[in-house]
């Protein structure tokens, strides 16, 4: 007999798992959420947000030894990482006790501990059984190695590890240059350690738009931060002073390159081994969970959101499938969710942020011939002169069609991803969105852009 049953019983209390429970019993449903670690998963303690306030500390940073070209005179004495952790792990607490609050003032029933799927619609918590009319399979991801590297957590570190570091280091090899590494780069660099990222595909941020990468490449270059693409990894061992990992060089021949720390930023794997999810018929690829456009698995009545699933494994795509599974199960009957739709940003200095399909995907999608593209310099936008900073609005639309991309790439170009996800789920056409008005400087921008294409420039060239 069952400990509990409950309308909707979710596995993984992550940004998926909390949200599907907070609108569940927002729509009058009994909820279940089944947590091993703290409410808010991945994102709240050791990703999106940590991650972030560590960016924003390294900004300070940089302002502070750049001030004089501001006309503000400040000198940096060093970086207190003992304070700059406190900063973090404060900002994290109140974000935590915030979701704590709002969880229980919701109903919902917190079950502590490590749940495991033993019937199609049964979860086992230690020596309580709950079942669930639906079941949600939300457990999460962790941080990827690579066959043969140990990560120990002192010299070969993951994210998790550096969030928790209670120094800088001197200097830092960063395996992997995607979103992970590319931010960890970039606080480590401002905050004055000598950085080198490795990438073994051709590019930085290789599933962002090519043009976006190589303005990234430029900043970095400038900012010193050595790169090295199309270099695979080999190994690495321990050295008297850190580590020394080896890789192949462009003709063959290994390379060693040394310094004290290795971040291993691979990308990160669904968390579902021993979870039980296999003995009970679950359809799973390479440890991921199959699911259809509506997050349903194969067996009735069980559904999965977020990085267990396959696609981008991104906090504010779980957090949306949560939502829309929590209506489903209502009988709301939601639209599915575009993937292409869902804005990426990457957090780096310079920052890029895009929605919908890079130029190549769209060639591939609607043929050469069936796309056209408009380039937005910054360099004329009040905003970037005024932050010093280099970068570009890029749209791409189908030829006299809707806008399929836009890709940006600036300090804070972040906050604008907002207008222009909705411009790319509306299906907005340049001709309907430049006539928009915006203020300025910075979002303007987007406008600017739009104007180009729709063939009335004004700053920017035709």
């Amino acid at each position: 007999m069952a400990d509990a049953e409950f309308d909707v019983l979710i596995l993984g209390a992550g940004s998926g798992g909390y949200a599907c429970a907070l609108r569940a019993a927002q729509l009058g449903l009994t909820v279940g959420l089944v947590e091993k670690g703290n409410l808010g998963g991945t994102c709240l303690h050791v990703g999106c947000i940590p991650t972030k306030a560590l960016l924003h500390a390294a900004e300070v940073a940089d302002s502070t030894r750049e001030s004089e070209q501001f006309g503000v005179r400040a000198t940096l004495e060093g970086i207190d990482m003992a304070g700059v952790n406190s900063y973090k792990d404060g900002v994290v607490s109140r974000l935590f006790k915030g979701l704590s609050g709002l969880i229980k003032s919701r109903g919902i029933t917190v079950i502590e501990g490590s749940g495991r799927l033993t019937g199609p619609k049964q979860v086992t918590v230690g020596d309580a059984t709950y079942t669930g009319k639906n079941v949600v399979l939300a457990s999460g991801s962790y941080s990827r190695s690579l066959p043969g590297l140990e990560v120990d957590g002192e010299r070969v570190l993951t994210s998790e590890h550096a969030l928790r570091l209670e120094r800088v280091p001197s200097s830092v090899i960063v395996l992997g240059g995607g979103v992970i590494g590319c931010e960890f780069a970039s606080v480590w660099k401002s905050f004055g350690a000598d950085v080198t990222i490795i990438e073994a595909l051709p590019r930085l941020v290789a599933a962002e738009d090519e043009a976006s990468s190589k303005v990234l490449e430029r900043a970095f270059r400038k900012r010193k931060i050595d790169f090295r693409t199309g270099t695979p990894f080999q190994s690495v061992k321990h050295t008297d002073t850190g580590v020394a990992v080896f890789v192949e060089g462009a003709n063959g021949e290994q390379s060693v390159i040394e310094a004290e720390l290795l971040l291993v930023a691979v990308g990160r794997g669904p968390v579902t081994e021993g979870l039980g999810y296999d003995e009970q018929g679950v359809a799973m690829d390479r440890g991921f969970v199959l699911a259809d456009e509506r997050c349903r698995t194969n067996l009735d009545g069980v559904y999965a959101v977020g990085d267990i699933v396959p696609g981008l494994q991104l906090a504010h795509r779980g957090f949306q499938q949560g939502i829309f599974v929590a209506e489903d199960i209502a009988g709301l009957e939601p639209q599915p969710i575009d993937e292409a739709g869902i804005p990426r940003v990457t957090y780096s200095h310079p920052e890029i942020a895009s929605v919908g399909l890079n130029e190549s995907k769209a060639a591939e999608t609607y043929g050469a011939d069936g796309i056209e593209t408009v380039t937005y310099d910054l360099s004329g936008n009040g905003k970037s002169q005024i932050l010093k900073t280099q970068g570009f609005v890029k749209l791409v639309r189908q030829k006299e069609g809707p806008v399929v991309g836009i890709h940006l790439v600036g300090d804070r170009v972040g906050e604008l991803i907002g207008e222009a996800q909705l411009i790319y789920n509306w299906e907005g056409h340049a001709e309907d969105v430049a006539p928009l008005v915006r203020p300025p400087p910075q979002n303007e921008a987007l406008g600017e852009a739009h104007l180009a294409l729709a063939g009335k420039p004004l700053h920017a060239h035709s």
